[in-house]
């Protein structure tokens, strides 16, 4: 016989959240330049372990919290030297992004200090770096494949690199007319309806056409959809966008939104114990 704390919906939903955002941190995905998924996703579980770790133990209803809390700890503990590796070789990164100046800043902001840099300066920038950067130690894989790998490039493709420093104009990457020839394809797809676009996800799962000759008669056919139909299918979207939200919270500030929801847990459980206690 189950008690009425585990029979909540309501806890089950926060405690299905947790462990959302413990399974989404060990296979956090990115596509952007110059960012390591691992390492955010890392930082993401040493944070949730961090919230959990503040909850009560003397309470006894908090032991599934804790019993949580466990695993949690022990895969940031194993992997904290392994990230701090990861680490470093982001900074290298970061330090390579640097000496290349890219991303390149607004041209009417840059444009005195663009004249001013030369390829030969770039290449001696990379240079130095090679030097300095030296990865020796056992625990510094991720250090020597970005040695490695940032090495063997810049030997085969350094002079070819460089053209965008010595030609005025020259963008040093395609990634504009990607995102332009992205836009065409994208407007080609909207208008030929072959294929949905992710900006329609924007505007909810639901898409209305009307067809009308005026204006009033446009708000006429608005006004035959009841208030009630219309909540309830808006309610539909909230809950449909409610997981996305979520994640975009925790991406952005995984401690507090973590926090957030042991509070709810446990304002949740006082009212169960007492439905009189004001919420």
């Amino acid at each position: 016989m189950t008690s009425p704390l585990e029979r909540d919906a309501q806890l089950v939903a926060i405690e299905h959240a947790l462990r959302q955002a413990i399974r989404q941190a060990l296979n956090r995905p990115t596509r952007k330049p110059f960012a390591w998924g691992g390492l955010n996703g890392y930082l993401q579980l040493e944070a949730i372990a961090q919230a959990l770790h503040s909850v009560e133990a003397s309470d006894p209803q908090n032991e599934y919290l804790r019993q949580l809390a466990q695993p949690v700890e022990r895969v940031v503990n194993s992997n904290r030297r392994l990230a701090e590796d990861v680490c470093a070789a982001h900074q290298g990164l970061e330090q390579i992004a640097r000496c290349l100046h890219y991303p390149p800043a607004k041209p009417a902001l840059t444009r005195q200090a663009a004249d001013r840099l030369s390829s030969h300066q770039v290449a001696q920038e990379m240079e130095q770096w090679f030097q300095q950067f030296q990865p020796h130690g056992f625990h510094q894989q991720a250090q020597k494949d970005l040695f490695s790998a940032a090495h063997k490039r810049w030997q085969a493709y350094g002079p070819e690199l460089l053209f965008c420093y010595a030609v005025p104009g020259l963008p040093p990457d395609n990634l504009g007319l990607e995102a332009l020839f992205g836009r065409l394809r994208r407007h080609q797809r909207r208008i030929s309806g072959r294929q949905s676009t992710r900006e329609l996800q924007d505007f909810g799962q639901i898409q209305v056409l009307f067809r009308a000759q005026s204006q009033t008669e446009l708000l006429h056919q608005i006004q035959q959809i009841s208030p009630e139909e219309y909540r309830q299918h808006r309610q539909q979207v909230a809950e449909a966008e409610a997981p996305r939200q979520f994640l975009h919270r925790l991406h952005r500030d995984p401690f507090s939104t973590i926090q957030a929801l042991l509070e709810q847990h446990a304002a949740r459980r006082l009212t169960l114990r007492d439905p009189y206690h004001p919420s």
